[in-house]
């Protein structure tokens, strides 16, 4: 269902997503949307039955593991697949060594994080004109 992106095709898909969920139906810029941390991240890419509905990147900022481009299809939405998504990518990344997690969440998906152990640090902000959250989870305490 959900697997590290480590081909073209597979990239490909990751963009589909992502431009479904940022570009057409948030109307994020296609300049904001795309970055060049692209080039470095880790991407995510979630697929049932063949067909592409969710996608995720991981990039390292600082000491902290940084989820972020998290996306899941209208059509997929409110039946699990985003809690799936957002362990899953947390599983990869302490594969990477990543004890503490960060996200920059949209203001109405706080409570969604909140359900995976993230707390909000700071005030709103706007990114891509919309409000957000600074939200980290720290699990340094915990076994390896």
């Amino acid at each position: 269902m959900f697997k590290v992106v480590t081909d073209l095709n597979d990239l490909v898909k990751v963009f589909i997503v992502r431009g479904i969920v940022f570009l057409e139906e948030q109307k994020i810029p296609y300049l904001i949307e795309r970055d060049t941390y692209d080039y470095s991240a880790i991407h995510i890419l979630g697929e049932k039955n063949g067909e592409p509905f969710a996608s995720g990147r991981i990039r390292a900022c600082e000491e902290y593991a940084k989820l972020e481009r998290v996306a899941i299809r209208k059509a997929y939405r409110r039946k699990n697949f985003g809690h799936r998504l957002t362990e899953f990518m947390i599983s990869v990344a302490r594969e990477q060594g990543f004890r503490k997690f960060k996200v920059h969440a949209q203001a109405y998906l706080t409570g969604f994080y909140r359900k995976h152990g993230f707390v909000i640090v700071g005030d709103v902000f706007k990114e891509a004109n919309i409000d957000h959250y600074v939200m980290i989870r720290d699990d340094s305490g915990q076994q390896k």
